[in-house]
């Protein structure tokens, strides 16, 4: 799967846009495949779009570095 930069929210919304515009012309021209496939990618997009929101609001962990233990241990 692949994550999505919180910085690129805006471009998803941008890309939602075209694929609704994309729609709207498939429905227009009767292209039923096409407007599957199409909804099929806005529920990936929303998806991606919530899921890297969520991210974005989680702060990072530090893990620190490991230790390292004497020899003999």
């Amino acid at each position: 799967m692949i994550n999505i930069n919180p910085k690129m929210l805006l471009r998803l919304d941008e890309i939602e846009v075209d694929l609704l515009a994309r729609r709207a012309r498939a429905e227009a021209e009767g292209w039923c495949g096409e407007i599957e496939g199409i909804d099929l990618t806005l529920s990936f997009l929303r998806q991606k779009r919530q899921e890297s929101q969520r991210l974005a609001r989680i702060a990072p962990v530090n893990l620190g570095m490991p230790g390292l233990r004497p020899p003999g241990s």
